[in-house]
């Protein structure tokens, strides 16, 4: 059975934009499991933890067969291939890869909880986001465009192939 799930995708180290890019083609790779769209890459100040780069951020669309808790595997083993080290939380990485839809599953066990518990409250997951599904409903948010209104302050600049803003 076909699922539509959708990943965010993040980067602030080693060529952000190049490992984004690494990322959406490891998620084209996972078994039983297909891109449908990207979105364009947007650049974004950190959270959290504030003194490290800006970050790359974009999100994918995907068909997949695999089960919720399957594609998190998939995509932690895609994180350690490109050399995600977990040293503290909101550390800076090569490649962080959430899950931030699937199907209309709500879901809460250990280490995996859908849709994200933060994606409603996130400019770097919402637009691009509503670039690829611009009607994208967030189980037990609502609408993911007003969900981006509510994060009108946060600064978010859309990454062009030839800009030096972050490399």
């Amino acid at each position: 059975m076909l699922h539509l799930a959708f990943v965010a995708l993040g980067s602030n180290l080693d060529d952000p934009r190049a490992q984004v890019r690494r990322g959406f083609a490891a998620l084209d790779g996972l078994p039983r499991t297909r891109v449908l769209a990207c979105s364009s890459l947007y650049a974004s100040a950190p959270v959290g933890y504030l003194d490290q780069p800006d970050f790359v951020n974009a999100v994918a669309k995907i068909e997949t067969e695999l089960t919720p808790q399957a594609l998190l595997h998939a995509l932690l083993d895609i994180e350690h291939h490109y050399g995600r080290e977990r040293t503290f939380q909101n550390a800076p990485r090569t490649l962080d890869l959430d899950v931030l839809l699937y199907d209309e599953v709500l879901l809460h066990e250990h280490g995996l909880t859908i849709p994200h518990p933060q994606m409603h409250k996130r400019a770097f997951v919402l637009q691009p986001l509503l670039e690829i599904q611009p009607d994208c409903v967030i189980p037990n948010v609502g609408a993911a465009a007003d969900a981006a209104l509510g994060c009108q302050d946060q600064t978010l600049q859309r990454v062009n192939e030839g800009d030096d803003a972050v490399r």
